[in-house]
């Protein structure tokens, strides 16, 4: 332990018995580092919060993941606090199991992005334990309305609005979606927005033209060819994996990106810029999301007032190479 702050084994042994002659920032040092490296704080310790925030991901290989994790990590870095990286992988801990673990390690708080926040049916149990303890707590875009949490969101509706008009501007009138599930708040916003914009421009969303799948490559890949059947020759996705899913679809049918089929991507994840065709597709502004998502959890930490309204971040379309006007009319 001492090795690993770079202090004597004497000022640990300080520490760790709460006596004084330290420093508040080489005691602070200690106690992170007890809990980093898994120990178990003595008990007259166990009431302070340690200085850990835990930040859960859903996966790694969507690359806006890895993105926010270091702008949230390096925020929080600033401000004194040890990320610690929480991520779904199959078989592993669910979200669940890291909420008793940052409890169990006096966590200071915990920033959940792409979580089972999002979903309206899943099971938010582990988040009203946390709404229980009051552990400081930030949600990265949409949530149940259920959960009250301070929430950082990328403007879904604004994002859909954005894909929608530039395949319009471009002559597509025959224009498919592809969503995460039925209950996927984020989604049902973006949904709810390409519909509206649809009837502001006079044009059909058959349910036919509406596609759920699950946030993957694979997933985007699996639903195209229905909405390739019925005629559609633009695309909107709500993420990049999905729209590369879709592209690769087009391909195997035969087909070319942008010719037959414009496709729209969201995020603007790493390397959508150096696919082929490089991606078309909607910006989240991370840095700025992650950034704000920090602020708000340290100002809960010191008792400072959180806004409880959603904030919302503007997003911005990319225009690449995956979209094109409309050539080949197919009734």
């Amino acid at each position: 332990m001492a090795k690993k702050v770079g202090v004597s084994e004497a000022t640990v042994s300080r520490v760790l018995n709460d006596k004084p002659g330290v420093s508040d920032a080489t005691r602070a040092a200690v106690l992170t580092a007890l809990d980093v490296l898994g120990y178990e704080r003595p008990t007259q310790l166990r009431g302070e919060r340690a200085r850990l925030v835990g930040l859960v991901l859903p996966e790694l290989g969507n690359p806006i993941f890895p993105a926010l994790a270091e702008v949230v990590g390096g925020a929080l870095a600033q401000r004194g606090f040890t990320p610690v990286l929480c991520t779904l992988t199959p078989g592993g801990l669910s979200e669940a199991d890291y909420v008793e673990m940052l409890l169990q390690q006096q966590a200071s708080g915990v920033i959940f992005a792409g979580g089972l926040y999002a979903e309206a049916d899943a099971p938010h149990g582990h988040y009203h334990r946390l709404l229980d303890v009051r552990l400081p707590v930030v949600l990265v875009n949409a949530a149940s309305e259920k959960l009250n949490f301070p929430q950082v969101s990328t403007d879904d509706a604004v994002a859909a609005e954005q894909a929608f008009a530039h395949l319009v501007s471009l002559g597509h009138e025959r224009i498919g979606v592809v969503l995460g599930p039925e209950d996927h708040v984020p989604s049902s916003r973006k949904l709810a927005a390409v519909r509206a914009a649809a009837e502001r421009a006079g044009l059909e969303l058959p349910g036919a033209r509406v596609r759920r799948s699950m946030f993957s490559l694979e997933g985007g890949q699996a639903v195209t060819g229905r909405l390739i059947r019925d005629g559609v020759t633009g695309v909107i996705c709500a993420s990049d994996p999905l729209a590369l899913g879709v592209i690769r679809a087009v391909r195997r049918l035969g087909m070319a990106v942008p010719d037959d089929v414009s496709v729209v991507g969201y995020d603007d994840s790493a390397f959508m810029n150096c696919v082929n065709p490089p991606l078309t597709t909607v910006r989240q502004p991370i840095e700025a999301i992650g950034r704000a998502a920090v602020a708000l959890l340290v100002s809960q930490v010191e008792g400072g007032p959180v806004a409880a309204e959603e904030l919302l971040y503007e997003p911005e379309l990319v225009v690449r190479a995956s979209t094109a006007p409309h050539r080949n009319p197919r009734g």
